[in-house]
């Protein structure tokens, strides 16, 4: 078995569906992912929005996204059944994990060089509490500036 990959799912439901039809899809969703050992990470449903263009007849439309790790073979079976389901006007299922991991390695090496450099002027490798205090306090300052304006 391959191994749990992150994705996020976004589906768009059709407006003229019931707050009922509206929960058993989304227990519709949940079950094809735990039913083949997947887990959801997190739920974010942003309830009824306008599209930014119509689709079919529809102008409106409830939107969920879903962020969940699954086997990646399974992925064609979610979006099979999503494509059948006439509840849903459109969905997108996108691979996030190599994204979060780039982003990871990216902040890692930032971290590093920024030890190196306190480290080369004579600066312990990790800030103090004193300079956080006062990269807070000019952060601070700064901000009270600009509403001034």
């Amino acid at each position: 078995m391959t191994a749990q990959k992150q994705y996020e799912l976004v589906y768009i439901a059709s407006p003229d569906a019931t707050e009922d039809q509206l929960t058993e899809l989304q227990t519709l969703v949940e079950g094809i992912i735990t039913k083949a050992n997947g887990t959801i990470d997190k739920t974010d449903v942003w309830g009824r929005r306008r599209l930014a263009y119509q689709i079919g007849r529809h102008k409106e439309g409830h939107y969920v996204v879903l962020l969940f790790s699954f086997d990646g073979e399974l992925v064609k079976e979610l979006d099979r059944r999503l494509k059948v389901n006439d509840t849903i006007i459109r969905h997108l299922v996108v691979r996030v994990d190599e994204e979060l991991q780039k982003a990871a390695r990216a902040k890692q090496r930032r971290d590093d060089e920024t030890r190196r450099r306190r480290v080369a002027r004579g600066l312990p490798p990790e800030p103090t509490a004193e300079e956080l205090l006062a990269k807070q306090a000019a952060l601070d300052n700064n901000d009270d500036g600009e509403d001034m304006r």
